[in-house]
């Protein structure tokens, strides 16, 4: 999932998609949306951003979900509000493209109830820098540059944290700042930047934080060139599958959710993706 959130969509282009998906008959719903059929041989249409989400659920729709017994759409959007409203309004039964705090702020600022029901992938934060060949190597004093958005800013701090080079306040959580740091026994100075110009801070800075997607773009390969990466299981940003809160037992859901886990699955993110994007399982 990016992290520059765009809330670009209108309530007509939203409207457009609900009409879009109601007609492929992927779901029953009342008038309200809110009631969807269980029905296992109805589609499941699910709500993807193009990466790498929609290609894993088109890997899964060429070569597992027949066999399964499972008929899956794939709906691609590229913005972040639509997939959840229509999960929420019954226009489409499944969504992935976010991560959990992504999905809580998102839930308590638009009044939704959409819930996680599997974490799949995540696209790693790392450490790079063209300057050290190891984060023991940072000298005292040295520069650091992170995203200045509240969500990577947090992830960045705590991705430091876990390995040794800083200490934050135990209440520190996803929304770490600087001013959160109780230890910093090399003294680190940190440049909080936007978290899509990073990679081309790393001829100026002793090292810097960088997104898997926006290090893929700059051709930093991050299990090869990242000094530190964010390790997947039990990371609180694996992207995951989301469900309106009483789906999560479709028997569409919970195949997809087995599918998004197989070998097959693993092989085909680890293969594709080089280490910009992580299976979580």
């Amino acid at each position: 999932m990016r992290t520059s959130v765009k809330f670009t969509t209108t309530a007509l282009a939203t409207g457009a998609l609900a009409l879009t998906l109601a007609a492929c008959g992927s779901s029953s719903t009342s008038s309200s949306g809110a009631s969807r059929s269980n029905d296992a041989s109805k589609p499941l249409v699910v709500v993807a951003s193009p990466t790498p989400h929609a290609q894993i659920l088109e890997y899964i729709q060429k070569n597992l979900a027949a066999k399964a017994g499972l008929n899956l759409q794939v709906k691609v959007v590229t913005d972040y509000v639509t997939p959840n409203l229509a999960v929420q309004d019954g226009s489409a039964d499944a969504n992935y493209f976010q991560h959990q705090p992504y999905l809580d702020d998102f839930n308590k600022t638009h009044g939704t109830n959409i819930v996680s029901v599997e974490a799949v992938h995540l696209e790693p934060l790392g450490l790079y820098s063209q300057k050290v060949k190891s984060a023991a190597a940072l000298a005292d004093g040295a520069t650091v540059a992170i995203p200045n958005d509240a969500t990577n800013e947090g992830r960045a701090l705590q991705l430091l944290a876990a390995n040794g080079l800083l200490k934050l306040k135990s209440s520190a959580g996803t929304t770490a700042t600087p001013g959160d740091i109780t230890d910093n026994p090399k003294h680190l100075k940190f440049q909080e930047i936007d978290a899509a110009q990073l990679p081309r801070t790393l001829g100026d800075v002793d090292a810097a934080v960088i997104n898997g997607n926006y290090a893929i773009d700059a051709k930093l390969n991050p299990k090869k060139d990242a000094l530190l990466l964010e390790k997947a299981q039990g990371n609180p940003y694996a992207n995951i599958l989301a469900v309106k809160d009483g789906e999560q037992n479709d028997p569409r859901v919970k195949k997809l959710a087995e599918l998004l886990h197989t070998p097959q699955v693993k092989q085909y993110i680890e293969e594709t993706f080089s280490g910009s994007v992580i299976p979580a399982f």
